[in-house]
């Protein structure tokens, strides 16, 4: 007997009418109802259990506590998934020898992975019901970083470590109520970011302070920084401002995105595009301002989840990066996403630097600094087992990379000759962001409609139009006559295999 999408999700049925009432699925309004929670807790964590009043094992314990309830409370069984990889991951952590040891935990974290996401499009193909691969797809960064970063600090030198890697490197195993802290604490269990196990350490031994400490405790910090192996001299003290402001004002914008997804969605539904009709009877420059929009419109979701997230995480303490130099506070170290740097990007460089910015830096950490050859292809691969088996992802993934080979060529080749004058390199940027637009939407629409023959017949609904063009610049631009670099600035030669990198990581529609 087949499995309904009601039988699949295994989430509280508490407010089954709060969510008739709404006329919203039970499993989103679920995942709000354990967001604000964890809203309400970081605020908890942050005012009454600090480093100065409690111990770091109450805080360990109050972030795993919550985050297994909150868990359960969203997906109820379904999350001994996310005790069983990461226990996996754990013994092949503690069992095996360090020189080889991550790469162990890579190939169990993303086996149990793609069984879970084989299920999933078995059981409930192409739903958006909520289930426990987003937060499993969230562990298994989790768990490979810190499984890479313990091989860091007890392998390598640090001649042979980036400076990332150096910074982030871990010199002891960590301890079971330690390491499942990490992977489960509440504030980035249900939708990230990844934050890394070192800066969580900083976070739970309050090296970042909310608030001055007595010379007491000063003592008991050099104590703690001669003695913890994970230290490294990152034990300064420093009174971080109050996070209020910031989360108020980031939970009021994630609260705007999720209302104009509401609202608008249901006007551009992504699913007619696979209507034969549409497709026939409506013009090219109608299916391409359609697709903009509903694209655009399905990026509101994600914007909620992290911009969301990324205040939790504020409230309770994490994501405190310095100050600008105005002198005001900057609280973006958690930030998953800047939502007008991406949507007013004049390139698809910029877009991609802007978007799942953690996922980002995990595939450049765990892949593109370590292998010395095929950076790009292992890059790519990894990308693309983590975020599942839908055919539309791999379209999204693989016309990305050509639409950034052609970008890079266009940039190197054809920009030039717009820089004479502000009047030619105004109507170059011009161009750029409506192109920008016009592409990302072109090549991200496969990413959620998931199927590989409809996103096919909507490629061919529009000629292909950005495909020829592309091979077009690939084939002409190379052979142009060669302008003066003179007035080129230094992002003109940025590398471009780094946009590649950052391309495959992308998780967007």
């Amino acid at each position: 007997m087949t499995a309904t999408v009601e039988d699949y999700y295994d989430g509280s049925r508490t407010f089954h009418w709060l969510g008739k009432f709404l006329d919203v699925p039970l499993d989103q309004v679920n995942f709000l109802v354990t967001q604000f929670t964890a809203l309400i807790l970081a605020g908890v964590l942050r005012n009454f259990l600090s480093p100065d009043r409690v111990s770091p094992t109450t805080r360990h314990v109050f972030g795993l506590v919550n985050g297994l309830l909150l868990g359960y409370f969203c997906f109820g069984r379904q999350v001994i998934h996310l005790a069983g990889l990461s226990t996996l991951s754990y013994i092949v952590m503690y069992t095996q020898n360090p020189r080889n040891m991550q790469s162990f935990v890579l190939v169990t974290a993303l086996f149990y992975l793609s069984c879970v996401h084989f299920h999933r499009q078995i059981y409930d193909y192409a739903s958006y019901t909520l289930d426990i691969t987003g937060p499993l797809m969230v562990i298994t960064q989790k768990v490979t970083s810190l499984a890479y970063n313990v091989h860091d600090g007890l392998i390598r030198s640090e001649k042979e470590l980036t400076p990332t890697q150096r910074h982030q490197a871990v010199k002891q195993m960590p301890t079971p109520l330690e390491y499942f802290s990490f992977v489960f604490h509440f504030q980035a269990l249900m939708a990230g970011p990844v934050i890394y196990y070192r800066d969580y350490m900083d976070f739970i031994h309050g090296r970042n302070l909310s608030k001055p400490r007595p010379s007491t405790y000063l003592a008991f910090d050099i104590l703690l920084q001669a003695n913890d192996q994970n230290s490294n001299d990152r034990n300064a003290i420093v009174q971080l401002p109050s996070p209020i402001f910031v989360v108020i004002k980031k939970v009021l914008a994630s609260l705007l995105c999720a209302l104009a997804f509401v609202i608008f969605i249901p006007l551009f539904p992504i699913d007619r595009l696979k209507d034969n009709d549409f497709l026939r009877d409506t013009s090219m420059f109608y299916k391409i301002r359609y697709l903009m929009i509903a694209t655009m419109l399905v990026r509101f979701k994600y914007y909620h989840a992290w911009i969301f997230a990324d205040a939790i995480c504020n409230n309770s303490g994490l994501g405190f990066s310095g100050y600008d130099e105005k002198g005001k506070p900057q609280w973006d170290a958690t930030s998953n996403v800047d939502v007008l740097g991406f949507e007013m990007s004049q390139s698809l460089k910029e877009s991609i630097e802007h978007w799942n910015k953690g996922t980002n830096r995990w595939l450049r950490s765990l892949v593109y600094e370590r292998v010395k050859h095929n950076k790009l292809v292992y890059t790519y691969v990894l990308s693309a087992i983590w975020h599942g088996f839908y055919p539309g992802y791999y379209l999204t993934f693989a016309n990305g990379a050509f639409i950034t080979v052609v970008s890079r060529v266009t940039r190197r080749k054809i920009r030039p000759y717009f820089l004479s004058s502000k009047a030619t390199k105004f109507l170059y940027d011009t161009i750029s962001f409506i192109v920008t637009r016009i592409v990302m939407a072109y090549i991200t629409f496969s990413f959620v409609l998931l199927e590989f023959i409809p996103s096919i017949k909507v490629y061919l609904s529009l000629y292909m139009l950005p495909h020829i063009v592309g091979i077009a610049i690939l084939l002409i631009a190379p052979r142009l006559p060669k302008v003066s670099s003179q007035t080129d600035t230094p992002e003109t030669k940025s590398n471009a295999s780094q946009e590649l990198i950052n391309g495959a990581a992308r998780k967007s529609m």
